[in-house]
């Protein structure tokens, strides 16, 4: 474990240059401690590996130093041919290069490794879309993908769902996000997230885009996937579920169950679900069927029982 995390710190420097104590131990997930004696190690070693104090200060490698520690373990070597999404790099235009990237690695893989990392990709197969996700034509991604590489402004016309639905709008691409089949730019100011399938016209603006310097793809993502869906379930509903019912719910709806559910004497579980809003919920409750009853809110339980009804009404002819 000690070897390895040695030739992280390595790597690490020779990526990203000086680093203080603090983020080589929040990068590798241990102590600022155990960095010291890490770095005390590989000076052992015989590393040129330096250090400067103060708050500008920080560890690096002497100019021109390179490791050649290259070796990839079993593990390494089966993930980098996992992660290998040949329809994603397709829809950007690096299809070809993909699998050049692949056929090289493979080419350089010890004859095990090269054994373990085939069966890896013969067994897993990653289809990242939903089932009945269709496959909506991204005629912009590409260019979008350009101009986040080269840090340009693109001038768009985007269409939203709110009116007035088609908009322009002056965008400074922070990056790109596949999220469920669908691409998304992230873009400033703010920065706001746009689906790149809305988007109907695009020409490229004047001027660079300068990223912040305090702005992490990754970590923005997922404040706005929290953010979306504190949004997205804003109300409440009071709900019995019989065992089939309650065996359908998933996701969040359905750790709501686990949090608020109590069983009653007749086998159904009484629990508190998070809803969209009320006409959502009257389409998702009434495709359940029998197998739930809903106790409130009030406006939602009076639609449901219009509506079934209706159906009693329109079916006792029959």
């Amino acid at each position: 474990m000690k070897s390895s995390r040695l030739v992280s710190i390595l790597l690490l420097l020779q990526i990203r240059g000086r680093m203080t104590a603090a983020q080589l131990a929040q990068e590798l997930d241990v102590s600022v401690r155990t960095v010291y004696r890490d770095v005390e190690a590989l000076h052992t070693a015989g590393v040129p590996l330096y250090g400067d104090a103060g708050h500008a200060g920080g560890y690096q490698l002497l100019a021109g130093y390179r490791t050649r520690l290259t070796g990839l373990s079993a593990g390494e070597a089966e993930a980098l041919f996992l992660s290998g999404i040949p329809g994603p790099a397709a829809e950007l235009g690096l299809g070809s290069a993909l699998a050049a990237a692949q056929l090289k690695l493979r080419a350089a893989l010890p004859a095990e490794l090269r054994d373990q990392a085939d069966r890896m990709r013969s067994r897993f197969h990653l289809d990242a879309p939903g089932w009945y996700a269709s496959d909506d034509e991204v005629p912009y991604l590409t260019a979008v993908a350009d101009a986040v590489w080269h840090g340009r402004v693109l001038n768009i016309r985007y269409r939203r769902w709110k009116e007035p639905t088609d908009v322009d709008r002056r965008l400074e691409p922070y990056g790109l996000v596949l999220k469920a089949g669908r691409w998304y730019v992230v873009a400033g100011p703010g920065p706001r997230t746009f689906r790149v399938d809305q988007i109907l016209e695009l020409a490229v603006g004047e001027g660079k885009v300068a990223l912040p310097v305090d702005f992490d793809l990754a970590a923005y993502w997922q404040r706005y996937q929290a953010d979306f869906h504190a949004r997205l379930l804003g109300g409440d509903a009071l709900v019995r579920l019989s065992p089939a019912g309650a065996a359908r719910l998933t996701g969040a709806v359905a750790r709501a169950l686990a949090d608020t559910g109590t069983e009653e004497a007749d086998g159904w579980t009484r629990a508190v679900l998070p809803i969209e809003s009320v006409d959502h919920a009257h389409r998702e409750f009434l495709a359940m069927g029998a197998e739930i009853e809903v106790l409130g809110p009030p406006e939602l339980r009076a639609r449901l029982a219009a509506t079934v009804r209706e159906l009693a009404e329109r079916y006792a002819g029959s």
